[in-house]
């Protein structure tokens, strides 16, 4: 039973959001499937290929006492899952969040403020830390998604800053239990040479950095797709009528 830990993690931190997308007397969520599965795989596939070559690095690696086996470029079969599941879980909150509570969201200049501050902290860590792998990615990648977000002001951001704060509370226990704080060994193990040795619980700082960059910018590009599938739509029932 031991090997199926990490996937057994994947498939209930995902089914009762899944399950709930089909509840259709309010949110009826799984009405936007398409540009939401093709925002999280896409923005998935990203974070595969960083995966795969931290792998390959020796970054971080996984314990085979917890897997079932099944590896491609070094990922087990159940890495492979997290990318897609954990975040449609994840964003299923987000989304949650905005459907029953509409009023629930930042100012404009609260939420500009915030983004400087993410972004001088995280360029901060970013400079100061070229020399950590993990580190300098982790922190570059969330200091260039905030600069973004400081020029582009996204309207998204206004309510995911709240959101991810609720996200954070069952992330913090998936990537704990992958950490080690459930389980004898840890799941996925870091090499601290390349990271900043600071743990939030048995999990890297890193970790959570890493994770808000891949949810928001799924969320950004789930917008994305969901304007043009919106408009495309549109357009087919005009040429129709």
């Amino acid at each position: 039973m031991q090997h199926y830990y990490y996937i057994a993690l994947n498939i209930f931190s995902f089914l009762i959001p899944f399950l709930f997308s089909f509840e259709k007397k309010w949110m009826n969520f799984i009405r936007f499937w398409k540009p939401f599965f093709l925002a999280i795989i896409t923005v998935g596939l990203f974070f595969i290929i960083w995966d795969i070559y931290f792998a390959y690095q020796n970054v971080w690696g996984f314990n085979d006492d917890y897997l079932i086996g099944i590896r491609w470029f070094k990922l087990p079969l159940e890495e492979w899952l997290f990318f897609l599941l954990i975040p449609y879980a994840s964003n299923f909150i987000h989304y949650s969040l905005e459907y029953f509570f509409p009023k629930l969201e930042l100012s404009k200049k609260a939420t500009q403020g915030i983004s400087i501050i993410l972004f001088a902290v995280s360029l901060g860590v970013f400079t100061w830390n070229l020399d950590k792998i993990y580190t300098a990615s982790s922190f570059g990648l969330f200091a260039l998604l905030m600069l973004f977000q400081m020029l582009f002001q996204w309207k998204y951001a206004r309510r995911f800053y709240i959101s991810f704060i609720v996200i954070y509370i069952p992330f913090f226990f998936v990537n704990s239990a992958l950490t080690g704080s459930y389980s004898e060994k840890p799941v996925v193990f870091y090499d601290d040479a390349e990271n900043l040795g600071i743990r939030v619980g048995t999990m890297p700082l890193e970790d959570s950095f890493y994770c808000f960059s891949m949810l928001y910018g799924s969320v950004l590009l789930f917008e994305y797709f969901r304007i043009r599938w919106n408009y495309s739509k549109n357009m087919s029932l005009q040429l129709n009528d």
